[in-house]
């Protein structure tokens, strides 16, 4: 689905990391499962955040808030 959002959004970049390996990461952002989807702004911000795997629309609409 990820996939998907960057082939419709223009320079939209997807990092995707590893929580079991960046433990105080994923304890600084309060990511406690597997897969958590979170769309920050240009500030660092978050704007949105899916335990699970959210839809494309809502991802669309997150990165719509996040620019």
């Amino acid at each position: 689905m990820l996939d998907r959002a960057e082939a419709v959004v223009p320079g939209l970049v997807v990092d995707e990391r590893d929580v079991a390996r960046h433990v105080d990461e994923a304890e600084a952002r309060a990511i406690r499962s597997t897969p958590t989807v979170t769309i920050d702004d240009r500030e660092g911000a978050e704007v949105f955040r899916a335990e699970g795997i959210p839809t494309l629309d809502q991802v669309l609409v997150a990165i719509a808030k996040a620019v």
